[in-house]
């Protein structure tokens, strides 16, 4: 495997959510993370959060996906060294613990749409995420 890779002008911008309810996500999302209100259409919404853009998008008949045990692309968000009350504020705005909690440095929660994501303590040196 490739220690590092020259990608050209291919570069992560965005991450998609199918969900049911584009404006409650990203509402979700705002009010965790910050950022801003980039576009709102029936379709999807844009929510600019430090470091990428996130795009709930409306998907007719969406089902959640299972935790654990189905494939699936999730969140990792950051708190520092702090881990309740972060966890308390996703709580707060419509998220709900996942059963089950694999391991006690991070806590895995699914958003108001059923997609997982965690908060974690842990997080690799500013200097990796550098580009």
């Amino acid at each position: 495997m490739s220690v590092s890779a020259s990608p050209g002008d291919v570069r992560l911008v965005g991450v998609s959510l199918d969900c049911g309810d584009p404006a409650q996500l990203a509402e979700f999302y705002l009010q965790l993370l910050g950022g801003r209100l980039v576009w709102s259409r029936p379709t999807s919404v844009g929510v600019q959060v430090p470091g990428l853009l996130l795009i709930p998008q409306r998907v007719d008949n969406y089902r959640p996906p299972l935790w654990p045990g189905a494939s699936i692309v999730h969140l990792d968000l950051t708190a520092g060294d702090q881990l309740d009350e972060p966890v308390e504020r996703a709580l707060d705005l419509g998220a709900t613990l996942a059963d089950p909690q694999p391991d006690s440095r991070w806590r895995v929660l699914l958003d108001p749409a059923g997609h997982p994501f965690c908060i974690t303590t842990v997080a690799p040196p500013p200097e990796l995420l550098a580009t």
